[in-house]
């Protein structure tokens, strides 16, 4: 928590949501609030993951559950309004970012979301992320917050991973029904042993137990982010960076040499080919902009893996592309102003992002 410059937080709905009124536990919130401006002002970026919007929409739709999907996805639009103004009312500015499993599987709109989540950060705001109830069906759905904290935690280069919940971490066996079952402090490596250990949450507000956060500990610790489980009390954050007892998973790789060496064991989809200039503007660790591409081979998408060429032809690395093949011969050699007089739109200043790039 101390050395971590992003942290993304999960937040559960039985802890944000009173199980006997159906609305927001304000002063809960508030002590959240105070604890994501704290880090704020030690210089961290804060994402929240927050669950909330079904569990709201249902209480105002005196609706009885178990619920229809239908049914869900319209207490879920009904909800989310209130979710927003909750946090938002705490947390100005804040930003709401709805997203479905397809969103982080297609590379073109991972991207987009990547270059979101970092101008937000970098414009003050905290994001607020849910799960696009209203429009998700199994197909499409990530199933629980847990998973989705994880994976947004991986999007966005996140060092740290807190799931808050209302438990404070693994134990040997499920506590609520062993009183002999051992905490875990820490877990190296998510053996079967391990995973063994999970039993299912008792909440009748939370969809995930143990076993969904064990999936988002695989799934936070192979992009090189530490996940923590812990409870969420009055002023959680503070208290797990205080010593709250909480189980980690620890991560073997930081997030940007997770990520590098993902990029770097993709195979290329194609080719651009720089001039002197924008080669040491690479070795200085800068983006590549169009003004410094001299030829661009191969069809490809828009967030596909393509080689990079040095004057002589000599491969320089790879990265990730942010316009498709034939959107990148038409803009090469292009200052980036002139790059939405070419298109008709608008378009990203840089062909690859330092982010996505491995030299």
């Amino acid at each position: 928590m101390t050395a971590a410059r992003r942290i993304v937080v999960k937040i559960g709905s039985a802890l944000l949501v009173d199980a006997s009124t159906g609305r927001v536990r304000s002063d809960w919130l508030r002590g959240l609030a105070a604890d994501v401006a704290e880090l704020r002002r030690e210089g961290k970026d804060v994402i929240l993951v927050s669950s909330g919007s079904i569990a709201l929409g249902r209480h105002a739709l005196a609706l009885q559950p178990p619920l229809s999907l239908e049914a869900s996805q319209a207490a879920a639009a009904v909800g989310q309004l209130r979710l927003a103004a909750a946090y938002d009312e705490v947390l100005a500015p804040s930003a709401q970012i709805l997203l479905t499993l397809d969103d982080s599987e297609d590379r073109r709109r991972y991207l987009n979301m990547r270059a979101t989540f970092e101008t937000l950060l970098s414009l003050g705001v905290v994001p607020i992320v849910n799960e696009n109830d209203t429009i998700a069906t199994d197909e499409i759905r990530y199933g629980d917050n847990d998973r989705l904290a994880a994976q947004v935690a991986a999007m966005a280069g996140a060092e740290v991973c807190v799931l808050l919940s209302d438990v404070d971490g693994l134990y040997t066996a499920n506590p609520a029904l062993d009183p002999d079952a051992v905490h875990v402090p820490v877990v190296d490596e998510i053996t079967e042993e391990i995973a063994a250990m999970a039993g299912e949450g008792v909440s009748g507000l939370s969809k995930g137990g143990m076993i969904t956060k064990l999936m988002a500990a695989r799934t936070a610790t192979a992009a090189g982010c530490a996940l923590a489980i812990t409870r969420g009390g009055d002023r959680p954050l503070r208290a797990l960076a205080e010593g709250a007892r909480a189980t980690w998973f620890t991560a073997k790789l930081d997030p940007h040499t997770s990520r590098k060496r993902w990029i770097a064991a993709m195979r290329p989809r194609g080719t651009v080919a720089i001039d002197e200039g924008a080669r040491a503007a690479l070795n200085a660790g800068k983006s590549l902009l169009t003004a410094g591409v001299t030829f661009v081979g191969g069809n490809f998408g828009r967030g596909e893996p393509v080689a990079i060429e040095g004057p002589d032809g000599r491969k320089l690395g790879q990265g990730l592309i942010r316009y498709t093949g034939e959107e990148a011969r038409a803009i090469k050699g292009l200052r980036s102003g002139d790059i939405a007089t070419t298109l008709g739109y608008p378009g990203r200043a840089a062909l690859i992002h330092r982010d996505d790039m491995v030299i």
